[in-house]
């Protein structure tokens, strides 16, 4: 099923098609799509992972020479890559793994910038090597593997020996002095796929970022496109970004890559995406975000678990080009959902964590207050699309069951090319350019008044939706605030604002009672006369959610 109603497109499909994504084995979604890089795939008797002859092109122009070797390798015939890894690395178990430890004094680049790189051991789930490469002029820029990177504790004792010196790495991890001058902080990931993450000072690490999505959700099943070769640019000792390439490959497509790295508060990525598709792609998602929900406070089900609300985001948040905001909470539903707003040139669009409060959470392991926002920027014309959030059924916090890209509406054929530039945002949850009011919860019950002799069925709904921030903080209790709301099917009533007691924050109110099995998309904000006050809260009501 699918409909447009305010410029929003959803649909609903029980199909298994989806893929759900473990977070704690991300790279093991690549092993079903490895790839050949150039000729390097053709060699008879090839190693587990070889160096390129790009990077004997000076360091200006490497960009451009990535992006044509990509352009070259969409015109060729997709090849899996032959990773050649020993047997024991590939039959190692998590114990063995996490106990192969990276030695913090082997970091590239140690005490000679404020950035080091530390890198991940292949073996267990990452089986599929990477390229890294130092982008200098000279042929010697390879990064050989070596034993002594890394220390083999307790159960990996056996394991010492076993990788060959050719045998690349599973991605890294960059540190910085983020959150103090006296030690280097872990802020960026690079690993599995074209997975990275990356926080600010306070933070820890929750969403993922991708470089980009194919076919999400859609019943032929995802394609997993992944970086295989990485170029790393010093930084110079005093630098405070840093810069690096990337090569992208998949049986659909391929890109080159180009990042360049901001730490601080908040912590910002440039990227530019340059594509080429090898085939018809039916769906490419831009800048895609990966994240986790389990449930929170607009959960309409029972959950036996001591903690109220288990989430890395609770939201999509979307800077429309019209000037609206538009805040939709996200939700774990029954089925497979994906709803979408359309736009042309978007301002910015994300997923974010705005509930900040420990006690919302109360688990002390995974301390979900501190996990990251990710905001992104398009920079350009992005032309017309749709940002499409996609909504897995989960019943375990170890997937992630959130994804949300940027969908353009001219499909990729094969032959075809595109451009796509962009900024990245780690944050908490405040969005600078976003200064009115906001939603910060929402709340979902049946729509009976207590005692009331004759109820109405329970699939009558209540909705309560609270706001702060912005003009709202000036208002007295008596200002004639009211709600404009819209809605594409079901009966609204008690439709009401009013302060709460705190003085800081309004609530808007109302009941829903839905149109047998239709889909309600609805659309909420505040406003104070002809001004309006807030973003606007939008919402899917299905009626399987109770």
């Amino acid at each position: 099923m699918s409909m447009l109603f305010n410029n929003t497109r959803f649909e609903s499909t029980s199909k298994a098609s989806a893929r759900l994504i473990r977070r704690c084995s991300l790279t093991a979604i690549a092993l079903s799509c490895a790839l050949g890089i150039g000729a390097q795939a053709q060699a008879p008797a090839q190693p587990a992972v070889a160096p390129a002859s790009a990077t004997e092109i000076a360091q200006p122009a490497l960009f451009d020479a990535i992006a044509s070797r990509a352009k070259l390798l969409a015109k060729r015939e997709y090849k899996p890559l032959q990773a050649n890894i020993p047997e024991a690395l590939a039959n190692m178990n998590y114990d063995q793994y996490r106990s192969i430890r990276f030695r913090p004094e082997a970091s590239l680049w140690h005490n000679e910038s404020l950035f080091e790189l530390q890198l991940f051991h292949p073996g267990f789930l990452y089986r599929e090597p990477v390229v890294l490469h130092m982008a200098t002029d000279g042929p010697d820029s390879f990064v050989q593997f070596k034993q002594e990177y890394f220390n083999y504790d307790g159960p990996a004792a056996p394991l010492a020996g076993v990788a060959p010196n050719n045998i690349g790495f599973a991605g890294f991890r960059i540190h910085y002095p983020l959150n103090s001058n006296e030690y280097k902080d872990e802020f960026v990931v690079f690993q599995g796929a074209s997975y990275f993450r990356m926080v600010g000072p306070g933070l820890a690490y929750g969403l993922s970022a991708r470089g980009l999505a194919i076919d999400t959700a859609e019943p032929k099943g995802e394609e997993f496109p992944v970086f295989r070769e990485f170029w790393l640019v010093k930084p110079n000792p005093t630098d405070t970004r840093m810069v690096m390439y990337a090569l992208l490959d998949s049986p659909s497509i391929t890109g080159a890559y180009r990042f360049e790295i901001m730490p601080g508060a908040p912590t910002e990525m440039a990227v530019e995406a340059r594509i080429f598709a090898r085939k018809d792609i039916l769906k490419v998602g831009i800048a895609p975000l990966t994240s986790m929900y389990m449930w929170g406070e607009n959960h309409t089900r029972f959950v036996d678990d001591f903690r109220p609300e288990v989430h890395d985001s609770d939201g999509l948040l979307m800077a429309a080009s019209n000037g609206e905001w538009i805040w939709r909470p996200i939700s774990n539903h029954r089925q497979l959902r994906v709803s979408s707003m359309l736009d042309e040139n978007p301002r910015g669009f994300g997923l974010l964590q705005r509930d900040r409060d420990f006690d919302h959470y109360m688990d002390m392991e995974a301390r979900y207050e501190k996990r990251p926002s990710m905001w992104v920027i398009p920079e350009g014309n992005w032309g017309k699309g749709r940002a499409e959030l996609v909504e897995i059924p989960s019943d375990s916090e170890t997937n992630d069951n959130i994804v949300a890209y940027w969908v353009p509406s001219k499909a990729m054929k094969a032959g075809s090319n595109a451009t796509y530039k962009y900024r990245l945002r780690a944050m908490d949850d405040h969005v600078i350019e976003n200064t009115g009011a906001k939603v910060i919860r929402t709340r979902i019950g049946w729509g009976a008044n207590p005692g009331q002799a004759n109820p109405p069925p329970a699939s009558k709904r209540k909705f309560v939706i609270d706001f702060r921030g912005g003009e709202l903080d000036n208002l007295s209790a008596d200002a004639p605030l009211v709600a404009e709301m819209q809605k594409s099917a079901g009966n609204v009533s008690e439709l009401v604002v009013r302060q709460l007691p705190d003085g800081r924050t309004w609530r808007a109110s109302f009941k829903l009672e839905p149109e047998g099995d239709k889909v309600a998309d609805m659309r909420l904000y505040l406003k104070l006369r002809d001004q309006r006050l807030s973003e606007v809260w939008s919402y899917v009501w299905y009626p399987d959610a109770i």
